[in-house]
């Protein structure tokens, strides 16, 4: 008598095609499947914006506030400048996105935001922009950059900062803040809430869906895919 496991197997065109036996999900499977994958959704809803809109605060007297914030954010930054007992500000960021690339200091998101803070209650001589003069990709860590070699030429290596910028743009910043700044300064990162949205019911909200999801987007190039430049001059 033949062996059945040895029999052979239907086959279709010439042998090309057969058929075999093999397991599959069953009722119960795809239940589980579908549960974990809705917990899985529900886990990542309800903790990815406070993910990224991280707060960490260093004890130092340095704040560094990021010139592109909005008004929101620049009367956050002069009440933690208050609160917080800082002795300086550095305003960073590059070419003013619109004017086509560099064409002076003044014309940069580091002196708007240096400007915007003086207005709203800082006094001048605490308060010193550090221009980037790339525009383009990458504008965060270039502002970086700048912020390093500024640190650097003032005899300011060895410090500890704190950088304020909006919501969920903080993860992000600080990674890449700590990349450029490595070896100069140690980054702490104040996250200022955006009054268009509730943070806690974020995708209710077409301004905190776009922002959660882009900077997501933006965290995750930033972390995986992102390489700095060997080299690179702010």
């Amino acid at each position: 008598m033949s062996n059945p496991s040895k029999a052979s197997k239907p086959t279709r065109w010439f042998g090309l095609f057969s058929r075999r036996e093999r397991w599959g999900l069953s009722l119960r499977g795809w239940l589980l499947l579908l549960g974990g994958l809705i917990t899985l959704t529900l886990t990542w809803l309800f903790n990815i914006q406070p993910f990224l809109a991280q707060t960490h605060r260093l004890d130092t007297r340095i704040l560094v506030v990021e010139g592109w914030v909005h008004p929101f954010a620049i009367r956050a930054a002069v009440e933690e400048f208050k609160t917080g007992h800082y002795e300086q500000v550095y305003t960073t960021g590059g070419p003013v996105v619109g004017e086509g690339g560099y064409s002076n200091d003044f014309n940069t998101s580091a002196s708007v935001g240096a400007e915007l803070l003086i207005k709203a209650g800082l006094p001048a001589d605490h308060v010193q922009m550090v221009p980037s003069q790339t525009s383009g990709r990458d504008r965060t860590y270039h502002s970086a950059l700048a912020l390093a070699a500024w640190l650097r030429q003032h005899g300011r290596g060895g410090c500890r900062v704190n950088v304020l910028t909006e919501d969920a743009h903080a993860r992000r910043t600080k990674l890449l803040f700590e990349q450029a700044l490595a070896g100069v300064a140690e980054v702490g990162i104040v996250s200022v809430p955006s009054p268009e949205y509730d943070a806690h019911r974020w995708w209710h909200y077409s301004e905190g869906v776009r922002e959660v999801l882009s900077e997501w987007i933006a965290y995750l190039y930033a972390r995986l895919l992102f390489r700095p430049e060997t080299g690179a001059q702010p």
